[in-house]
């Protein structure tokens, strides 16, 4: 996915992100299936099976949705 800004400063992966999708980390699958939480910017609070709850900023992290969950 790109990372380029889109509107209203949001990175593209923020904004096709919303509260109860579903997502996995592409560089840490040990931390299992998440559920994104909330949206502010381009900031994702995300709620892992096994990492609990972690803020990420997806400027920096490309996450991957689960459909159909």
């Amino acid at each position: 996915m790109s990372h380029r800004r889109g509107r209203k400063g949001k990175s593209t992966v923020a904004q096709l992100l919303e509260p109860g999708m579903f997502v996995r980390h592409p560089l840490q699958p040990d931390w299992g299936l998440g559920q994104v939480q909330s949206v502010v910017g381009d900031r994702v609070t995300v709620n892992f099976e096994e990492a609990g709850k972690v803020v990420l900023d997806t400027r920096v992290v490309a996450l991957d949705w689960v459909p159909g969950l």
